[in-house]
């Protein structure tokens, strides 16, 4: 194709605006010298001077064409495609591990904390619930006026918080009401229905499905729990005389907590919907979802202190009893010991944890966040077993602990023989 001559004016089919230069051409082919001449005009886009409008005949052709410097940098290179997936991987690897080390220093710390409250553990529950909306919240108005947490997540629905809030509290009742029916070493185990509650509602809520080794991995894991806090020589009289209504309750009270669990999951699966791709501030999630389950828990306050066997009319006082001793303030306060050093430890600590926990689920799943906070438990009893500050008596294992600890890992290194990300085969929808 030859360019033959400038032409004087622009083409038939472009009014340039006036300050708007154009050049047209007329365009000759050169395999064809008896083909009419086609004409070509070149003018800027009149929103920006990097624009290029170019006219052939009848046909438009648009383009935006970026500022071209002779000093730029050619652009890195592609990353590539499996980066991302590798990345992912070593990020939930890490959270993973920082949350099995908060677990198990939440686990040893709350053992810890209740030794200075020990007649006041329902201070110490009721603290926790009430004061941790006060910190996400905080936490959360921080991260929105820095820019972290837009409008759009703000204005994320609030059903499924009402939902968990309402799912989580209910899980609170139920355990507190049967944990006081049955023997201390029976709710350990009995709690391990919570992973099997969540792969079910993973499969019915979320359509996921799970390999055998997954599946078998995540059974392996449960019993291996169950062995090693099982002592051999109580656990065939461990809930002898306990009617079946207070496991069933208790193992309930897991079921509305998975339930939770998984619901947490899906608003984040529904946020990238709605955000365009971007994740959910998972202090957004801790806040509302604390929110709505301390007003629940208020509304249950009349239940909880009678099942603790505190009469409403004397609630107030119990109160005041026990935020001295939190504080270690008082006359009444020889038996504090440790406070307020052990509860202020425990309660960051779970704040840290919960903060983990939550974390760990954005990026991966409510299995995988269960796996890891389910590996915890036989360390934490391991070292709630040495002679700790305030806790000078040690505690020989039985060998159902070391068993129980060997059927655990090999349950962890069955279930991560594939890896367990969201995009995965097994976890895709129906």
């Amino acid at each position: 194709m030859e360019l033959l001559r400038p032409a004087s004016a622009p083409s038939a089919h472009c009014v340039p605006l006036r300050s708007t230069p154009t050049l047209s051409f007329h365009l000759q082919s050169a395999f064809n010298r008896n083909a009419s001449p086609r004409r070509l005009s070149v003018f800027s886009h009149p929103s920006s001077a990097h624009h290029l409008k170019i006219n052939y005949n009848d046909t438009i052709l648009r383009r935006r064409l970026p500022l071209v410097s002779a000093n730029a940098t050619p652009p890195p290179p592609p990353p590539p495609p499996n980066s991302d997936t590798k990345n992912r991987k070593l990020l939930v690897v890490a959270c993973s591990a920082v949350t099995v080390a908060l677990a198990i220093a939440n686990r040893v710390l709350y053992k810890l904390a209740l030794v200075p409250m020990k007649e006041f553990p329902f201070f110490l529950a009721q603290l926790t619930t009430f004061g941790y909306v006060a910190i996400y919240f905080s936490i959360l108005f921080t991260r929105y006026i820095a820019g972290t947490v837009t409008d759009e997540m703000l204005a994320f629905p609030k059903t499924p918080f009402i939902i968990i809030g309402f799912l989580e509290a209910l899980g609170v009742v139920a355990g507190m009401y049967s944990g006081a029916q049955l023997p201390g070493p029976a709710i350990p185990i009995l709690n391990q229905a919570f992973l099997v509650w969540q792969l079910a509602f993973s499969v019915l809520i979320l359509g996921r499905r799970y390999s055998w080794n997954r599946l078998a991995g995540c059974f392996l894991v449960a019993a291996g729990v169950v062995l090693s806090v099982t002592s051999g020589s109580e656990q065939d009289q461990m809930l002898s005389g306990v009617g079946m209504i207070w496991p069933a309750m208790m193992i309930t009270s897991t079921a509305f907590q998975a339930v939770a669990s998984i619901l947490k999951e899906s608003v984040f699966i529904d946020a990238a919907t709605r955000l365009k791709g971007k994740l959910l501030d998972i202090f957004v999630v801790n806040s509302y979802g604390s929110g709505f389950q301390a007003l629940f828990v208020l509304l249950f306050l009349p239940v909880l202190s009678n099942l603790k066997g505190i009469p409403l009319p004397e609630l107030p006082s119990y109160l005041r009893s026990g935020a001295a001793c939190f504080l270690n303030i008082g006359a009444n306060t020889t038996d504090c010991d440790g406070a307020p050093l052990l509860p202020l430890l425990y309660i960051i600590t779970n704040i840290a944890f919960n903060i983990s926990v939550l974390n760990l689920l954005k990026y991966s799943s409510a299995v995988v966040s269960s796996l890891a906070v389910m590996s915890s438990v036989p360390i934490s009893i391991y070292i709630l077993s040495l002679p700790l500050p305030y806790l000078p008596g040690g505690v020989n294992l039985s060998p159902f602990f070391v068993l129980g600890s060997v059927v655990l890992m090999l349950g962890l290194i069955l279930y991560n023989f594939s890896w367990p990300l969201k995009q995965n085969s097994d976890t895709s929808r129906h």
